[in-house]
């Protein structure tokens, strides 16, 4: 799993190839809450690579779907095969750029936006996403929250099991990304 995190960060670096300031790691954590009339749901992926060019603003988060854990294991089976299909689309992807003109390698809290495009389940759309970003000049603390329409990512919801899942979950992400 490491490896896979590893061949990320290059593989991102590379896209982002006139970097000269970078943050990164692939210990970002991501969770999603859906509040459903009959049951709530909620999974962390603790695995989450993200990489931020700080002297243009883009950013890449990257992660597998497979590495979502339910307190359920039969949620989290059903999660990977019948909802998201982890085998078929086994990641989800964010590419865009913070909105703000911020110099996020000074020290300070940045209210910021990040806006480009979110791929889940193979469908890709525009997204922007509200959050925090805490810098110490060494490293960044990103914080955010947005939802996601399940129907927005053709993830489809069986009529057998309509009230036990949200149609809007609640996805949020807190991230220590260090300088390289």
């Amino acid at each position: 799993m490491k490896k896979i995190n590893l061949i990320l960060i290059l593989c991102l670096i590379s896209s982002l190839a006139t970097a000269q300031t970078l943050y990164s790691t692939n210990k970002g954590q991501v969770s999603f809450f859906s509040d459903a009339p009959l049951e709530d749901i909620e999974a962390i992926n603790k695995v989450s690579a993200a990489i931020i060019n700080a002297d243009n603003n883009e950013l890449a988060v990257q992660m597998r779907i497979i590495d979502f854990e339910f307190p359920n294991k039969l949620m989290q089976e059903h999660f990977n095969e019948n909802y998201l299909e982890s085998e078929k689309y086994p990641n989800a992807v964010f590419k865009g750029k913070i909105k703000e003109s911020i110099d996020i390698k000074t020290a300070g809290t940045y209210p910021a936006t990040a806006v480009g495009t979110m791929t889940i389940h193979g469908v890709t759309n525009s997204v922007s996403i509200p959050g925090t970003i805490v810098s110490d000049g060494n490293q960044l603390k990103l914080d955010f929250k947005f939802p996601i329409t399940l129907s927005d990512y053709k993830i489809d919801i069986p009529t057998i099991v309509f009230k036990k899942i949200a149609e809007v979950v609640d996805v949020t992400g807190s991230m220590t990304l260090v300088k390289k």
